[in-house]
């Protein structure tokens, strides 16, 4: 295993320092937070560049800076191409944005959506996917904060978990989406700068000849573009990454916080700016041969090349970049995750003339038990990032055609939306582990499709439009 950059005090210094920082902008982005609104929406006042910073800034994932690297040594060229396309996602869901806002001027989160739309048992089965995708995601960033911390320095897994949860409960519980906007920001410019200079060091130090031919020698599979798994690889995440965000009230609350007529703008910069991160942080992965570097797990091989080529000062700049795409992630999906079971749990189910004061308070203890329940589940590390979020593919694929045929036409029932989010989910899951998680997302996708297309023929329904105008502010 390759030596740490940083002993633990430096690495202590660093976390506590960068923590710090971070918890006290959310309390001052957040003190003037007094309505549910204002916590969980911002207000829903927010501005294109603050808008495109935060949709990009919360695509940049452990899923960006530590499993497209990890795809990228287990894939090769595939790996890194079939990881990027998740742009698409966004790109998609640019239109929706506008669509939703128009929809519901007053929504709240994508279980709102899918309420009205569909029915109450269509929103059974789609709470449970969201929250099955919601933990898995989670724990996925808890993980990665632990292994960031491990790979660059002398601290255990155990520790730097810990930490990147705590700080990111913290201010997302002073600040509300405010600070995570506002944080994302920041967030976004250091990821950028980061991933660039790194690239640039590695083609520098190692060279684009070098790296072709140490892969050429040791594993020439990753550059067989005929290589099966690595292609089914390829289209299961294009339909992985569509179902992550057509389905996640992370992405539906921002097109309900931004302004009217920024949703579409801002998804579409967001998507063309995150296309090539992935492909950038992947080729830094294939340089780990030339380096002599061997991962103790392949999800660590990112940030021990990246240590490896900038050195101790570099492990530094490594973490600030890495923690940012922890944190710009972790953040939007505590605010994002307690907002639904606060509007569509709390509210819907126990507490249905509850006013904006408790609402509040009942979002703030949320994130607080996420936070809580996240870290239990952290505790053991029982799989690679990559393979724990690919067993979330299974679920949210299943709800891309429901949410779509909802959006635009009138016809699907929740009849048949219920159903093809529960087969799809449930054939993928037997698929995956049946015959390896590169078909789950895939095989979601089109049982929902098969399923969505034999309701509209059997039994089209009507659905009004007006209903979505006529509902009222859930935070009244």
């Amino acid at each position: 295993m390759l030596e740490a950059q940083l002993d633990a005090s430096v690495a202590m210094f660093i976390l506590l320092g960068f923590g710090l920082l971070w918890v006290a902008f959310g309390w001052f982005l957040g003190r003037n937070n007094r309505s549910i609104d204002d916590f969980a929406l911002a207000g829903r006042n927010v501005g294109l560049a603050f808008a495109t910073a935060t949709a990009m800034a919360t695509w940049i994932t452990s899923n960006t800076t530590l499993v497209a690297p990890q795809l990228t040594y287990q894939f090769g060229v595939w790996g890194m191409v079939g990881y990027s396309m998740a742009a698409l996602g966004l790109l998609l869901f640019a239109p929706m944005a506008a669509r939703i806002k128009a929809l519901m001027p007053h929504g709240f989160t994508s279980g709102d959506f899918i309420r009205t739309r569909y029915g109450k048992s269509a929103w059974w089965v789609f709470m449970l996917i969201s929250l099955c995708y919601a933990i898995g995601w989670l724990v996925s960033l808890g993980m990665a904060g632990g292994i960031l911390l491990s790979s660059l320095s002398d601290l255990d897994y155990h520790t730097g978990m810990s930490a990147i949860l705590l700080i990111c409960v913290l201010y997302t519980l002073l600040g509300g989406l405010k600070a995570v906007i506002a944080t994302d920001f920041v967030q976004s410019l250091l990821i950028l700068a980061g991933v660039l200079i790194i690239a640039w060091v590695c083609i520098d130090t190692v060279g684009i000849s070098e790296i072709h031919s140490k892969v050429s020698e040791w594993q020439p599979e990753l550059l067989n573009l005929a290589f099966p798994a690595a292609i089914m690889f390829l289209f299961n995440n294009i339909f992985f990454g569509i179902g992550e965000i057509f389905h996640s009230n992370v992405w539906w609350s921002r097109a309900f916080a931004f302004k009217a007529g920024i949703g579409r703008r801002a998804y579409f910069t967001a998507g063309l700016l995150w296309l090539p991160i992935p492909i950038v942080t992947g080729f830094i992965a294939l340089s780990a041969m030339s380096l002599g570097i061997v991962p103790p797990s392949a999800d660590m091989v990112g940030p021990l090349v990246a240590a490896k080529l900038l050195g101790s000062i570099g492990a530094v700049f490594v973490f600030v970049v890495v923690f940012s795409a922890l944190a710009s992630s972790m953040d939007s999906l505590l605010a994002a995750t307690s907002d639904l079971l606060t509007q569509d749990g709390y509210k819907r189910l126990l507490r249905p003339k509850a006013a904006s004061d408790e609402l509040l308070k009942a979002n703030k203890w949320i994130v607080v038990g996420l936070g809580v329940v996240t870290w239990l589940l952290c505790l053991p590390k029982m799989a690679t990032l990559g393979a724990l979020l690919n067993f979330t593919g299974a679920f949210v694929a299943s709800t891309i055609f429901p949410i779509v045929f909802g959006l635009y036409h009138p016809g699907l029932t929740g009849r048949f939306a219920a159903a093809a989010m529960a087969l799809g989910t449930l054939c993928s899951l037997i698929l995956y582990f049946s015959i390896g998680f590169y078909v789950a997302a895939i095989s979601s996708c089109l049982v929902s499709f098969a399923v969505c297309l034999l309701g509209l023929w059997l039994k089209p329904g009507r659905f009004d439009w007006r209903l979505f105008k006529e509902a009222k502010d859930v935070s009244q």
